[in-house]
């Protein structure tokens, strides 16, 4: 993707140079608030994870149906950001708010199953709804946002809102079982209020603008498209002409001409959730036990004292640092962090330092969080580096690599523990996080405070269509 010089027309400056204002801040409440239920559903399923094999006789917190339970949701949603990712073709707001309606489903059905395979069902749903989630809001937020703010309202809405989610998971069995509620309706308590979240917005999401990108690169409709920049910038009209902006190319077109790109935002959002997830889905159960902790005080501490921190962090610096240096650092910060848990671990070092252990397990959290959570699976990338005719389908691609990697963490991480040992599962780990920041070194671009068309590389081609057609 070669670099861009400002002399080219762009035809969505005045939204792109517009401030923050009302419109961005209720555009970001409707968005976030599924990744706050996604943070909410993925977590949820980490702390319980005890109680409900309990209640059901399985014993083995590493066994099959364990990883199934896991699995379950991050598989649904490979389902839902392939599905919906080519539905966003045909409009992102279209099918708004069905995503939040499987997700207030899935959670809901929860608290019914009467046995292990029907609660993996059930979470397969809950997982289509997130995957969708991940695809549409991530986008419709891009879209909808300014140049100079859109990667703080990216990292917020979909990085430490994820962080909030889990404590309020956390939270939730912390006061069920401090008021003695018994194990079997703790965690039909705890999972199905995930629901309540996406219950919230779905009205507010049926009511939003389709985003003007998609009006004017998309379906060609110049009226539209100027009524929503002036929504979106908070001006009583638009003097910019919305002629002869529809986007005559395919996917094959811009595949071939990015494929490296897309190809390395794939990798790696697969490779961060190989390594975050491994935290999210077993480190309640098993790291936890190690340390001595309950699942909601783990889970607890690690999002309050580490993963929000590392969200803060983030929103000081994106826009400003800008998005390649976070994440390279960010995973160069968790790989170093694996490492030394995996040396004091494997040290014996466990039991006479569980505060050194602790702290150095929650830092790959914070490191996380400052860096490739607020950038990769944040959306960032997919939104940034596909142009608009195309952005459905890779940011789709790239949710179904994420999930797929967590997917398969959640069947490697317990048993490279149980068969080799928890510091050789963690040296494998921080090998993946390496592996990470040199893709990024080497494939992805800078972004920071450029319109999508310029972030793309679709600048150029619209003024070459606008004079083609003139």
């Amino acid at each position: 993707m070669g670099e861009l010089t400002d002399d080219v027309w762009d035809p969505f400056a005045v939204q792109d140079q517009s401030k923050f204002q009302w419109f961005h801040w209720k555009t970001v409440f409707t968005t976030s608030m599924g990744v706050f239920a996604d943070g909410y559903d993925l977590s949820s399923i980490g702390i319980v994870l005890p109680l409900v094999l309990a209640s059901f006789g399985v014993k083995s917190l590493v066994g099959i149906e364990a990883s199934l339970l896991t699995a379950s949701a991050l598989g649904g949603a490979v389902i839902g950001a392939i599905v919906f990712g080519l539905l966003a073709n045909k409009g992102r707001k279209r099918f708004y708010g069905l995503d939040v309606a499987l997700m207030t489903v899935g959670a809901l059905l929860q608290i019914f199953v009467v046995n292990v395979p029907e609660l993996i069902a059930v979470r397969l749903l809950l997982g289509i709804g997130v995957g969708a989630d991940y695809v549409l809001s991530p986008m419709i937020m891009g879209e909808h946002s300014n140049s100079k703010d859109r990667g703080k309202t990216l990292a917020f809405g979909f990085g430490l809102m994820w962080g909030f989610g889990a404590v309020l998971a956390a939270f939730l069995y912390f006061v069920l079982h401090g008021f003695g509620v018994a194990p079997e309706l703790i965690w039909r308590i705890v999972l199905g209020f995930g629901s309540v979240p996406t219950l919230a917005v779905i009205y507010l999401r049926r009511r939003m603008p389709e985003t003007a990108r998609f009006l004017g690169r998309i379906k060609g409709d110049p009226k539209a498209t100027a009524s929503v920049v002036a929504q979106a910038s908070s001006v009583t009209t638009v003097s910019e002409s919305f002629e002869n902006l529809k986007d005559p190319h395919g996917f094959g077109f811009y595949f071939r001409r990015e494929w490296r790109t897309f190809l390395g935002a794939c990798l790696l959002w697969f490779l961060f959730d190989m390594v975050a997830y491994s935290s999210i889905l077993f480190g309640p159960s098993v790291i936890a036990k190690h340390l001595g902790l309950g699942p909601d005080t783990f889970q607890f501490l690690m999002e309050g004292a580490f993963t929000i921190p590392g969200g803060v962090i983030a929103l000081l610096l994106i826009d400003r640092a800008g998005r390649k240096p976070l994440q390279l650092l960010g995973f160069v910060g968790m790989a170093g962090a694996l490492v030394s848990y995996g040396l004091v671990t494997g040290g014996g070092a466990l039991a006479s330092l569980p505060v050194l252990a602790f702290i150095l397990y929650g830092s790959q959290n914070f490191f996380s969080q400052a860096g490739p959570g607020s950038v990769s699976a944040s959306g960032v990338l997919g939104v940034e580096l596909a142009p608009t005719k195309v952005r459905g389908t890779v940011q789709a691609l790239t949710v179904a690599s994420g999930r797929l990697g967590a997917t398969l963490t959640a069947f490697v991480f317990p048993f490279l523990i149980r068969d080799y040992g928890e510091s050789s599962a963690v040296y494998f780990l921080a090998g993946l996080a390496i592996l990470a920041a040199i893709v990024t070194l080497l494939v992805i671009p800078e972004t920071k405070r450029r319109s999508l068309e310029y972030s793309s590389g679709e600048a150029h081609l619209i003024e070459e269509e606008r004079l083609a057609k003139v």
